[in-house]
């Protein structure tokens, strides 16, 4: 049985320190409520992946001092500009990067959900990328069908990921819509966190059209309710991005001062309390 617990705190205290924690990209369900929990709880020494790329989630948790590595295809906060708080830990050396691509990072998820320790992966071959991945093993065809070298990528299975979304009913079960990034995550992690908008009665395995959009519920360790708690990203068909509140904190955490002053106000502020 999925664990219904009170609050996106007592959520965020499931988050060990030192944790692989995997978060969804800006376009999916990005649980923003449990991100400024686990920033109040003050977690630490996190190794992130980034599935395949984020952007405000991972910058804040970095910013705060709650990540010991990056594993990623980009973090960015796209039309906001650079993630700014990423960029300076880069640059002064404070994370470790482990630089990938969007196929690698889905590949490795895959299998894991397979069971399997690697899989293959074309069209990085003569990539740089390469250069930098000693985990990566570079092969001739194993089937020797002469289709030439592929690279075999490690397995990766997050201890934790947490994801945010519209809807779930009271078994636990979890409507991923057409977010299919959301069900491989899933698949491949030892811990599943979810936040929801909103619970029903009516179980969302009841009908067809339903169901097949529905993560099922034995996937999922910990759900909560949090109004409004991709915000102030956007949530598919219930709220749209709130671009003035993220080109605030673009601004806001160009400077070390700026960015612990936004999350004073939003994280331990009156924003945290309405959470």
């Amino acid at each position: 049985m999925t664990n219904v617990l009170d609050n996106v705190d007592a959520l965020a205290a499931m988050v060990p320190d030192g944790a692989m924690l995997a978060l969804p990209p800006e376009y999916s369900f990005v649980p923003m409520a449990l991100v400024r929990a686990l920033i109040r709880r003050r977690v630490k020494d996190l190794n992130i992946l980034t599935v395949p790329i984020n952007g405000l989630a991972a910058d804040m948790l970095i910013g705060a001092g709650c990540v010991a590595s990056v594993e990623c295809a980009a973090v960015s906060l796209g039309e906001a500009g650079l993630a700014p708080r990423f960029s300076a830990a880069v640059e002064a050396g404070t994370i470790k990067i482990k630089d990938s691509t969007c196929p690698a990072i889905h590949t490795a998820l895959q299998a894991s959900e397979k069971g399997v320790p690697f899989m293959p992966l074309g069209g990085l071959i003569g990539s740089d990328i390469l250069n930098n991945r000693d985990d990566w093993k570079v092969v001739d065809d194993p089937l020797g069908q002469g289709h030439g070298r592929i690279v075999l990528i490690p397995a990766i299975q997050p201890d934790v990921a947490i994801i945010h979304s519209p809807l779930a009913d009271r078994d636990g079960n979890v409507w991923i819509g057409r977010r299919r990034e959301l069900a491989t995550i899933a698949h491949a992690a030892k811990t599943l966190l979810v936040t929801v908008e909103a619970f029903q009665d009516e179980s969302l395995l009841a009908n067809e059209a339903s169901a097949a959009a529905t993560l099922p519920g034995f996937y999922v360790s910990a759900i909560t309710e949090a109004k409004m708690g991709a915000k102030p990203l956007g949530l598919v068909e219930h709220y749209p991005a709130d671009t003035d509140e993220i080109a605030a904190y673009a601004r806001a955490a160009r400077t070390e001062a700026g960015f612990d002053a936004y999350i004073l106000r939003t994280v331990f502020g009156a924003q945290a309390a309405a959470e």
